[in-house]
């Protein structure tokens, strides 16, 4: 892009989305240029993103700032294999986010839209900087950073379940971090002697294997954005929010920083070898196995569609986790290629919600008999976004749980192959009847609204259609994804 060196683009993507937050609000009286400035500093953010691939995938490793705060704690950045797909993946939705929230926005009359392009670019800048953090430090100060400016976005509607959604949003994960993870940084940072993120991880030889256990679960529970039961109820709590907002939570950028930050955790602190020769890794499995299972039987229970979503992303998260804890190379691929395919499939699932609750004002699954006849490129794009959260072949959910069963069967994981197997069963029963009702049955009989044709406005539409063509290309066109996990775990110290 524009001839900059690697670490000029590396500063440009860390900049840009603080950049356009600061300028959004000079234009909080003219919409359309409030709006045009997001949409170019999205634009600018991918493109900037996009020029590191290359210089990446040849074994480049930018770095940024480097800057000495006190005595072992430096705010640093590089790009590495696995920062770099999380940060694609949240730089590209972050432009079809932001064309569906102009009509979401604009239609649903929503108050303080200023505010709301803000922090939602605030929140991109932060996912970033956690992409590409080059040490727990700055992972974790970027981590705190994110929660504390998606706060205001899950409150966004002002009532009082939007106050109490907001307060268990931010008691939880704050309170996760605080209570488990930030321990969990100083205790690697002295038995390791430094919290940069190595391939092969620092703490081999540095702690018992009981130490690496009770460290791991300090960091599963402490990164609370993945949503492990059972501290997982923030995430349902949370759907309170804008539809866009939701999408911001569970695709674009929180949840993914979740499961995101778990598996550099375990490839660049621990060390999947260090880990698996521990021994200390197995009761993860069950955990996020669990959580799989739970999660679903839960989900089938729900007649509010953004609800049934919700614990949907909960066991979808819990995939990612279940592929870390295998510890095989091809797992820990599959996890990564996971977060990709969970975040364009289930970013279509919300865009969906939000448009029908735009054109027909429809929220409870038990409402939307019939609604694909009047709305058939929404309930399209659902359909593929839910085939791919059930792991159906031409989908991108597919190449993950690929992954996963691949590397259960060479570390004979049986329990995991047995869950997995098992969940999908449970994510084809609780979205194939929302399926089947929305082409094949009659609409209610007195429901005009679903009788009558009309999509969502135009915006709504172009991107939950581009989100689904996603769903479909990740499948076909997997190379990035590949080639970028393949460098995870090829790297070298």
């Amino acid at each position: 892009m524009f001839d900059l060196t690697s670490e000029q683009l590396l500063l440009v993507a860390l900049l840009v989305p603080f950049a356009g937050a600061a300028l959004i609000p000079l234009f909080h009286r003219v919409p359309n240029v409030r709006e045009a400035v997001t949409l170019v500093a999205a634009a600018v953010l991918f493109l900037s993103v996009i020029g590191l691939l290359q210089p990446v995938l040849n074994g480049d490793r930018p770095e940024a700032l480097n800057l000495w705060i006190a005595p072992g704690l430096v705010l640093a950045f590089k790009v590495e294999p696995l920062g770099l797909l999380f940060a694609l993946v949240a730089s590209g939705l972050w432009i079809v986010t932001s064309i569906y929230s102009i009509g979401y926005m604009r239609a649903n009359d929503e108050p303080r839209q200023t505010s709301y392009y803000v922090c939602f670019a605030v929140a991109l800048g932060c996912a970033v900087a956690i992409a590409f953090a080059k040490n727990l430090f700055t992972l974790f100060l970027f981590y705190e950073a994110l929660t504390l400016s998606t706060y205001p976005l899950v409150a966004h509607k002002g009532d009082a379940n939007a106050i109490r959604g907001g307060r268990i949003y931010l008691l939880m994960l704050l309170g996760t971090s605080l209570l488990f993870l930030l321990p969990a940084i100083v205790i690697t940072i002295v038995l390791a002697g430094t919290g940069d993120f190595v391939p092969g991880g620092i703490l081999a030889g540095k702690a018992s294997g009981l130490v690496l256990g009770v460290l791991l679960g300090l960091y599963a529970f402490g990164i609370g954005k993945a949503a492990l039961m059972p501290l997982h109820f923030w995430l349902p709590a949370a759907m309170v929010a804008p539809t866009p907002v939701s999408a911001l939570l569970h695709a674009v950028a929180v949840v993914k920083a979740g499961v995101f930050s778990i598996l550099k955790v375990v490839v660049y602190v621990f060390g999947p070898g260090t880990l698996l020769g521990s021994g200390q890794s197995q009761w993860l499995v069950y955990v996020a196995g669990a959580t799989i299972v739970v999660a679903s039987l839960v989900a089938l229970r729900q007649d509010n569609l953004k609800k049934l979503l919700a614990y949907s992303t909960v066991s979808q998260l819990s995939y990612v986790i279940l592929a870390i804890a295998v510890l095989m190379p091809i797992s820990i691929r599959g996890a990564a290629m996971h977060i990709a395919a969970h975040a364009v499939s289930k970013i279509t699932l919300f865009f969906a919600a939000g448009s029908i609750y735009t054109a027909a004002h429809k929220t409870e699954i038990s409402q939307m008999r019939g609604i694909g006849r009047r709305m058939p490129w929404t309930m399209g794009a659902f359909t593929i976004g839910a085939l791919s959260m059930i792991g159906l072949p031409s989908t991108a959910g597919f190449l993950g749980k690929w992954f996963m069963l691949s590397g259960a069967f060479q570390g004979g994981q049986w329990v995991v192959v047995v869950v997995i197997v098992l969940s999908t069963v449970l994510n084809a029963a609780y979205f194939l009847p929302i399926v089947f009702n929305a082409f094949a049955s009659e609409p209610e009989a007195g429901d005009r609204a679903a009788h009558a044709h009309g999509e969502a406005p135009w915006p709504m539409v172009a991107a939950l259609t581009l989100t689904a063509a996603g769903t479909i290309a990740l499948f076909w066109f997997p190379g990035i994804a590949l080639d970028l996990s393949s460098s995870m775990i090829a790297d070298k110290p």
